[in-house]
């Protein structure tokens, strides 16, 4: 049943990304060429609620859908890490014209050439997934 909630909860954010255009090679596009507030809009609201959400999920205990309580870990803070992170994972975006959520929000809305994107990043997931032992984390 819970499963049954996801898919329902997932097609509502799909249909919100889509119609907001946030799913939009255009919009993305606009965004890279500062050009548009549209797309800056969208991430510092989602990112705003984001901190607001975590925060109140940290301080009132909130316990997952399963009954476990939620426990949020410190993460250790590098520079380079997140430079060369946040680099890569712009480029990815950049070039794909899409980052990891909206890639499905296209294939549903048919834009098949997504698939070469999505192809890469099941690769790359692959990838990591295989030298994860090996790398610093």
């Amino acid at each position: 049943m819970k499963s049954v909630l996801y898919i329902i909860v997932g097609t509502f954010l799909g249909v919100i990304l889509y119609k907001s255009e946030a799913a939009s090679w255009f919009r993305i596009y606009e965004m890279f060429q500062f050009d548009s507030f549209h797309m800056y809009g969208i991430i510092g609201s989602a990112l705003a609620v984001g901190i607001v959400l975590v925060q109140w999920i940290k301080r009132s205990k909130v316990k997952s859908f399963f009954g476990e309580s939620i426990r949020i870990e410190e993460k250790e803070r590098s520079f380079t890490r997140y430079i060369l992170g946040g680099t890569l994972f712009g480029l990815g975006w950049a070039l794909g014209g899409a980052c990891p959520g909206p890639m499905y929000i296209l294939v549903g809305a048919g834009y098949w050439s997504i698939f070469i994107v999505l192809v890469g990043a099941v690769l790359g997931v692959f990838i990591y997934g295989i030298l994860r032992d090996k790398l610093p984390h």
